[in-house]
């Protein structure tokens, strides 16, 4: 199974020798990996994972000592303590080092004695005695704040591109670099590719962001794209697109019942297979019961489907299955699928390749997300949030799922994105809690119904032992 979920850029692919970073999501946003023989700027702020990402990516491609691969670290950090933090990631291999596939060394006692000068005869010296085939400079900005004027900083540039070209070795200058820094600093105008990695604060974490600014003769995927450091570097999230669809396909028109045997009375036997559901109403009103009881019946039918929850961890949601009759073994063994993460460390980006994963994995054929409500506060960009969840029912559509989404209103007005969620939906179903005197009713409505010619009074909902009924 391709680890990659999402479609690749719509440029034909390219037939440039690659050099991967041993990170399979991070190599399809850039088509395969960076062009071999390139050179390459990895840039961001410190702290930001740029010399994880170079480390990851020399540990994938030290394949023996013919042609080594050569870390030089410069005045930014000690050798010894770049070494140090090295060994603490999964990826670090000690016999690559002492096979000397790979070699650590340090050009600080150089630069500091004759500045940028020094650098032209170590890259000399190093390509004609190890002929490596990837040098990793870190940090070349602090290479930079050495130099006295841009005609030199140029002129140092111009010889180490040639000598780089000429032994046909892979560059990586890692760097310090910010955006505005681009048109002002002459590496940029020799790199034929750059990647930078940011990160900015939302709420009590920190959200991670590469991308792509330039990728010289190669098609990539642009955009932002999510990503966490763990220890086995970096877990890369490539940003969700729209799948390319077909001018015309045939649509095998399914009805899929809910569960409910009143509500699929409403919709004309139930909700299309591929369509999206949007379950809607105040806490209380009966939405994930709804919700779980659409699931459970693709169970009984014989289709996989997938449960995504951000409130009820697996033993709360137990209790709920067991008071719809089911077992929770008995459910997973018929196909139910689970995906919990508490909305204190929900990452969007995260959750739509595990979910895709297990799409493309179980073939599922139902898809509840409850509640849409946790992703919106979990998004620290609304625009982005939107863009992912069109996609997202997209996606869907294609595979032929069919999706339900809750979320929670209140009295206190239209939620962020309800209006644009709403929109996006075939179906929308209004759950709602009357009261009537000194007694309260549960309500439901078929608000709206694409393709169906549906109820659209005011009935009654009753969550029973036996689950959701409809008058």
């Amino acid at each position: 199974m391709s680890l990659n979920p999402h479609p690749e850029p719509s440029a034909p692919p390219d037939s440039l020798p690659r050099v991967p970073t041993g990170n399979p999501q991070l190599d399809a946003i850039l088509g395969g990996g960076f062009p071999a023989h390139s050179i390459n700027i990895l840039m961001g702020e410190p702290g930001s994972g740029k010399t994880i990402l170079a480390e990851r990516l020399i540990f994938a491609n030290a394949h023996d000592s013919t042609r080594p691969i050569l870390y030089l670290t410069t005045l930014s950090e000690p050798l010894e303590k770049v070494v140090r933090y090295l060994q603490r990631f999964d990826f670090y291999d000690e016999e690559k080092l002492t096979s000397g596939a790979i070699i650590y060394e340090s050009i600080a006692p150089e630069l500091n004695a004759k500045g940028i000068a020094a650098l032209v005869p170590r890259i000399k010296e190093v390509i004609q005695t190890l002929s490596p085939s990837i040098i990793v400079i870190d940090s070349f900005k602090a290479i930079h704040d050495l130099s006295t004027s841009i005609p030199e900083m140029r002129r140092m540039l111009y010889e180490v591109a040639g000598l780089l070209t000429a032994y046909e070795t892979t560059a990586f200058l890692v760097g310090e670099y910010n955006e505005e820094q681009i048109s002002t600093f002459p590496e940029f105008a020799v790199a034929d590719s750059m990647v930078e990695l940011a990160r900015k604060k939302h709420g009590i974490r920190d959200e991670r962001y590469l991308r792509v600014l330039k990728l010289r003769g190669s098609h990539y995927l642009e955009g932002l794209h999510a990503f966490r450091i763990t220890s086995s570097g970096l877990e890369v999230f490539p940003r969700l697109t729209s799948p390319n669809i077909p001018h015309s396909y045939t649509i095998k028109e399914t009805r899929l019942p809910t569960g409910v045997v009143g509500l699929d009375r409403m919709l004309q036997g139930g909700v299309w297979a591929g369509s999206s559901t949007l379950l809607e109403g105040r806490t209380g009103a009966g939405k994930t019961t709804l919700a779980l009881q659409f699931i459970l019946e693709g169970l009984k039918r014989g289709e996989p489907s997938l449960y995504v929850n951000f409130q009820e961890n697996p033993t709360q949601l137990a209790r709920t299955i067991r008071g719809l009759g089911w077992e929770m073994e008995d459910a997973l063994g018929k196909g139910l699928n689970l995906i919990y993460v508490s909305p204190v460390e929900l990452q969007i980006d995260s959750i739509l390749l595990q979910l895709f994963q297990t799409l493309e994995e179980k073939n599922i054929k139902r898809v509840v997300v409850d509640a849409v409500g946790d992703l919106i506060g979990a998004a620290s960009d609304l625009p982005r949030l939107f863009s992912y969840l069109y996609a997202l029912g997209q996606h869907f559509t294609v595979k032929r799922v069919a999706s339900v989404l809750t979320m929670e209103t209140t009295s206190l007005g239209a939620s962020p994105m309800e209006g644009q969620i709403s929109a996006m939906s075939d179906t929308i179903l209004s759950l709602q809690v009357e009261r009537r005197e000194n007694h309260f009713r549960r309500t439901l409505q078929v608000v709206k119904a694409r393709g169906t010619n549906h109820d659209l009074n005011l009935h009654e909902l009753r969550i029973t032992s036996q689950g959701v009924e409809v008058d």
